[in-house]
């Protein structure tokens, strides 16, 4: 029976995750498996793999085959490198030793690769986060501003208007005295005029006397 490693899908929509299966190469893709020999989580930064290392190694030596996916992660966890030594020491190119000691080497190697990877993501986030906080406290401090520019151009606005109307106050005031002043001037102008009326009074009694003048003449 011709076998085949891959995956089956699970999950929901946009959120899948795989189960890495061995299975006969003529079943459906969701349909009945041999073995499950992990799983494989592609939905985190890096990708999650869990799988059996000495099950998988065992399909991949007695011929089964891997899909494009599936065999990208036996290679990602070492496991076709693995393969690799021990065909070397079927063969009698290396011994047990050697090919442990190799391949403990690669996996240490691979661990680093990964740590670093994970700081440069984290540090990335890190630095996303603070520009982010970044930005907003700058955008706040932008909208702070504002506020404040219209708030003082509202109080100085109306520092101008109460200063217009206490200039105004003082001009309506100061008429208002130079009124006051001018009303007893007003009001000794009739007493000017009725002078000549008072000396013009003699005259009004001198009439008969110019009467009595023209009467003796007669």
């Amino acid at each position: 029976m011709a076998t085949k490693i891959r995956l089956q899908r699970h999950g929901r929509k946009q959120r899948a995750f795989y189960h890495i299966v061995v299975a006969d190469q003529r079943a459906p893709r969701n349909g009945r498996f041999i073995e499950k020999l992990g799983t494989y989580n592609p939905n985190t930064n890096p990708a999650t793999i869990d799988i059996s290392m000495d099950r998988a190694l065992h399909w991949v030596m007695v011929g089964a085959q891997a899909t494009d996916t599936a065999n990208a992660i036996l290679s990602y966890k070492g496991i076709n490198y693995k393969k690799h030594l021990q065909v070397g020491v079927n063969k009698g190119a290396i011994t047990q030793e050697e090919a442990d000691k190799r391949f403990a080497a690669w996996v240490e190697e691979k661990a680093a690769r990964i740590e670093k990877k994970k700081a440069g993501l984290s540090d990335a986030a890190n630095k996303a986060k603070a520009d982010a906080m970044k930005a907003e406290t700058s955008k706040k401090d932008a909208i702070a501003a504002k506020v404040l520019a219209k708030a003082a151009a509202a109080i100085a606005e109306a520092e101008g208007i109460e200063a217009a109307a206490e200039e105004n106050g003082n001009e309506e005031s100061a008429e208002a005295s130079a009124e006051t002043e001018e009303a007893p001037a007003a009001e000794e102008a009739p007493a000017a005029e009725e002078a000549p009326a008072a000396e013009e009074a003699p005259a009004a009694e001198e009439a008969p006397a110019a009467e009595e003048g023209e009467a003796a003449a007669e």
